[in-house]
């Protein structure tokens, strides 16, 4: 069972590094912007994520690309993507391919 949560979890991590901001060409994951990511029994989903700003302009289309993609995870049977700004997202979040690629190593 644990084998299973497991396969669903790594599943889930692969589909949100499809999940890109339009104005950075890196993908959120990467960019530190998913906080955490929890499987209960039932396999209901909830992330807890944050933007690089509160006012982003592509929030709504960002969120539901999260939403929509962790949905066709298979074994997923619903998803809860709560957007929070605690603790405030910083760069240093980024992990080192992110910053490569952007230019900040």
């Amino acid at each position: 069972m644990e084998n299973e949560f497991l396969q669903i979890e790594e599943a889930i991590v692969a589909i949100i590094k499809t999940v890109y901001d339009p104005e950075i060409p890196v993908n959120i994951y990467d960019l530190g912007l998913i906080y955490s990511v929890d499987v209960d029994e039932d396999k209901n989903v909830r992330i807890e994520m944050t933007l690089t700003a509160p006012n982003c302009p592509a929030a709504d289309f960002i969120l539901e690309d999260v939403r929509m993609k962790v949905e066709s995870v298979e074994g997923v049977k619903s998803v809860n993507v709560q957007l929070v700004f605690e603790p405030e997202w910083d760069k240093e979040m980024m992990s080192e391919e992110a910053k490569l690629e952007l230019g900040f190593l």
